[in-house]
């Protein structure tokens, strides 16, 4: 690889800064104050959530990865086509590359990709892998909150359309009103491109319960990250064991609904404050909310995208969308 290869690759070198400890910090003792207690899903996603999240995904209850990988490996070449040459790939929420991989082999010179995460610097090898598997391919990471307001990098003369990628059903962790605010600004952001978002369908709710809560015991180590996380990093002294892994499926609200609920009554400290838990009370951690296909195209039109191609797994659990901006 040369140096003006390796140039093209811009990273973030450092570890958790204080502003992420800060971000933390003030997100767990607010959600400790409030009643009922609840934080963002994105806190789970600390070094050790990120590992946990990895072996949910690879869990045989799991689906939603295993289907969407399916979905665009099939589709890729139709997704290819609508996107055109020379596009400007932006991922919001990228995690791992390996669903831009599967795209980014499919599109004509894409010409940059932009994965857009909290922190960007554990994509360090995986970019220089990107950039030998596509030369004149930019990877410019931006390490951001992709549920705030973004600065998008500036679009370059000569390349193409602009792309969003959101996909794992991320957008699944919004309530609906969020979603479409979410989806307005990408609109926005996407001007004359188009956005390809991955979501989960209302399905048989058992399917929807083994999913969250696998007989390994993942998602419930993954859910106890949380606790264990505060534990390193704001001085806190939870028992993550004394707090059990709860996701039930509420049906009116099409949602999986993920919670750590207190087994006793107990005193915990962070960041050298104590709060008071009864037993039975909880901290609601995450959401996850399942459409079906139209109400999610109804949604994506109030938000100002048209709605274009929907792609399913053969078992129609999953679904793809391809939403063109009208901005």
């Amino acid at each position: 690889m040369t140096k003006t290869a390796l140039d093209r690759v811009q990273f973030e070198e450092s570890g958790l800064d204080s502003s992420h400890a800060a971000d933390f910090a003030e997100a767990m003792l607010s959600a400790l104050r409030i009643r009922p207690r609840t934080i963002a899903p994105k806190y789970f996603y600390d070094r050790h959530g990120a590992a946990l999240f990895e072996r949910i995904c690879e869990s045989d209850e799991y689906y939603l990865t295993r289907s969407e990988i399916a979905i665009l490996a099939e589709h890729a070449p139709h997704i290819a086509q609508l996107a055109g040459p020379r596009a400007d790939l932006i991922e919001f929420g990228a995690g791992r590359f390996d669903k831009a991989k599967i795209l980014l082999g499919a599109l004509a010179s894409p010409a940059r990709y932009v994965p857009v995460d909290l922190s960007t610097e554990h994509f360090a090898e995986a970019g220089r892998h990107l950039v030998r598997a596509h030369p004149g391919l930019m990877v410019e990471p931006l390490a951001a909150d992709f549920a705030q307001p973004l600065s998008l990098p500036a679009r370059r003369p000569g390349d193409g359309a602009r792309i969003g990628l959101f996909l794992g059903s991320t957008i699944g962790n919004f309530s609906p009103a969020q979603a479409r605010a979410f989806m307005a600004d990408a609109a926005s952001a996407l001007t004359g491109g188009a956005l390809l978002v991955g979501v989960d369908l209302v399905k048989d709710p058992g399917v929807l319960h083994r999913a969250y809560n696998d007989a390994q015991g993942i998602t419930a180590a993954f859910n106890r990250n949380l606790l264990e996380r505060a534990n390193r990093e704001l001085a806190a002294d939870f028992d993550p064991m004394s707090f059990d892994h709860y996701a039930p499926y509420r049906l009116e609200e099409r949602r999986i609904e993920m919670h750590l609920v207190s087994a006793r009554r107990q005193t915990v400290h962070v960041c050298g404050q104590a709060f008071e838990f009864a037993e039975g009370e909880s901290v609601h951690t995450e959401n996850s909310y399942k459409y079906t296909i139209e109400g999610f195209r109804e949604l994506a039109r109030e938000a100002g995208f048209a709605t274009g191609p929907v792609w399913c797994d053969r078992e129609r659990r999953f679904s793809l969308h391809w939403l063109a901006s009208r901005r």
